[in-house]
């Protein structure tokens, strides 16, 4: 009878409850004010944010909760992304996400440390049968926190559909003051093709915002002649919190009718990664701002976009007068337009982008393979959006890869042949990509098949032959060698490892494995003694630390407890 209780509950769809997303089925995740940090579809590195980043008033530790009853249909905890995370799918077939957590409710600690020590590993991903962990709503599923990949204490909130496609929780009912209008800080116009110009210039140009008195905007009157299009960087700002959030809709008209429509309702995973062609994204390497290309190119499968006439580009042609409008949307309404005078004027352009070509041409629908000395780079088809020269170098260990302004849609995969390398450490070498900025080789995931090193990655750019020799290093923090502990309830270590980085750990104590969580922004280890392992007086604890190579450091310390 329990059985098909829960049939009923947690596998039935409501069919009502999938019209147009129910407005009062949801409760608040937290009990303080909603303030964002982050909204929905929000422009991300590679990606678009999947669902709201609610402040916890810089705290850790405010109760979370299960915003309708459900079961826990997944739980994974890991050192980055989503830190320490919980799944809840509820009887109308939607899923909610709880991320970067600081721990869970009790029972829910209990039930994955026994998971943890059994696989005898801090990450885990659990998908609890049907019948194990049912919730109410309201119930206290967790704590915030700040795990995984997140800069600072917030509740990472999501509402998935059936399909695992992540929808924008505020139409859901999930309310947060905002009477603020979003922000414009940047136009930009594109001439397509050699005989655009704006401004006499074949070259993309930013234009000059005006401020209105009702806090829209003008552009200076702009001369175009030919195919154009136009980009904008923009943010919006909810009433109590500074932060610099995404919007919701984009609308352009020209002359009146739309050309151009993008609204952040809802995406699915497989398509993110292809935020990079929705932003300028050499714009985005060189100066670290997003622009959102207000045009459609090709091979762009996403989904966001609504009702778009010509691809979103517009026609100029001589002796005209057009009115080009952008209108910016919040969640809640507010708007802000873009008013942008064009007048037709045919010209020979005085200032043309330069047409770069280099030996090495990459057909986007065809693979393709570079090879020079000991170094080969494997593109598949479609690794690329479009076509274009590449720049590809060979000089010593020295790999260097066009610049990293073109976004790849797929992996790669770079080859070096270290057959003739004569080191002695041979064995402790890896493939490292320079970092933007700093120069540095930072650790590209590398692999081993005899004498052939490989990685695979999406990042153009340049890359070397590293070396690592030296081991990690561990620190104990809050203790020392021959220390009573009885009154601890942490155990902690510092771990670090200054070249290729910490691959795994593992510890013991009296030749037990115990489970310790690793912090990689503090780059601290922590033993919780309230696992209840740790049971003897003496104890013989032993850490080993491996770093991406295979170097390893051992630390042994005995403690006391009683």
């Amino acid at each position: 009878m329990k059985y098909i209780l829960i049939l009923v509950l947690f596998v039935t769809v409501n069919i009502t409850a999938q019209s147009k997303y129910p407005q009062d089925y949801f409760q608040s995740p937290l009990d303080v004010p909603l303030i964002l940090s982050g909204t929905f579809a929000e422009l991300r590195s590679n990606h678009f944010h999947s669902g709201l980043d609610i402040k916890t008033q810089q705290r850790r530790g405010l109760n979370v909760y299960s915003t309708a009853r459900g079961y826990v249909s997944r739980i994974k905890i890991s050192h980055f992304g989503y830190g320490k995370a919980l799944y809840i799918t509820h009887p109308n077939g939607y899923t909610t996400v709880y991320a970067h957590l600081q721990n869970f409710s009790p029972s829910l600690e209990a039930y994955i440390k026994k998971k943890q020590y059994k696989k005898e590993s801090y990450q885990i991903e659990l998908f609890p049968e049907i019948d194990e962990l049912i919730v109410k709503k309201g119930e206290v599923i967790g704590f915030s926190g700040n795990s995984g990949s997140s800069g600072g204490p917030h509740l990472h909130y999501e509402i998935r559909d059936n399909e695992e496609r992540p929808i924008n929780p505020m139409l859901f009912g999930t309310d947060v003051k905002d009477t603020t209008k979003p922000i414009i800080r940047s136009i930009y116009a594109y001439p397509i093709g050699a005989h655009s110009h704006i401004n006499k210039s074949n070259k993309k140009q930013k234009l000059r915002l005006i401020p209105k008195q009702n806090g829209g905007y003008v552009i200076e009157d702009i001369e175009a002649y030919g195919t154009i299009g136009f980009a904008i960087e923009t943010v919006d700002r909810q009433d109590q919190a500074s932060n610099k959030n995404g919007v919701y809709t984009i609308k352009t008209l020209i002359n009146g009718t739309q050309n151009f429509e993008i609204n952040f309702k809802r995406f699915s995973f497989s398509e993110t990664k292809h935020i990079n062609r929705l932003i300028d994204y050499q714009h985005y390497k060189e100066k670290k701002k997003r622009l959102q290309k207000l045009f459609l190119e090709s091979n762009n499968p996403l989904s966001l976009y609504g009702d778009i006439q010509n691809d979103g580009y517009i026609t100029i042609n001589d002796k005209t007068a057009s009115i080009y409008k952008i209108k910016v949307t919040d969640f809640k309404n507010n708007t802000v337009n873009v008013d942008i005078n064009i007048k037709g004027i045919i010209a020979t352009p005085e200032d043309v982008e330069p047409k770069v070509k280099t030996p090495y041409y990459i057909y986007a629908n065809a693979p393709t393979e570079l090879a020079k000395e000991t170094v080969s780079v494997n593109f598949k088809k479609n690794t690329f959006y479009e076509d274009f020269y590449i720049d590809f170098n060979v000089n010593s260990d020295t790999l260097v890869l066009h610049k990293p302004i073109v976004p790849a849609k797929k992996s790669f995969t770079i080859n070096y042949d270290i057959s003739n390398y004569n080191s002695k450490h041979k064995e402790k070498l890896y493939i490292a990509r320079l970092a933007d900025k700093t120069n540095l080789p930072v650790y590209s995931s590398t692999k081993r098949k005899e004498n052939i090193l490989s990685t695979r990655t999406k990042n153009l750019g340049t890359y070397v032959l590293a070396i690592d020799t030296i081991a990690p290093t561990i620190t104990p923090k809050n203790f020392s060698n021959g220390k009573w502990l009885s009154k601890y309830r942490f155990l902690t270590l510092k771990i670090d490892d200054i070249t290729s980085g910490v691959s795994n750990y593992r510890a013991t104590v009296n030749g037990k494995w115990i489970l310790m969580e690793y912090d990689y922004k503090k780059r601290t280890l922590t033993h919780d003694f309230n696992d209840g392992v740790v049971i003897e007086t003496k104890n013989n604890l032993k850490v080993i630390v491996t770093d991406n190579v295979g170097n390893s450091t051992t630390y042994k310390a005995t403690f006391y407890r009683k």
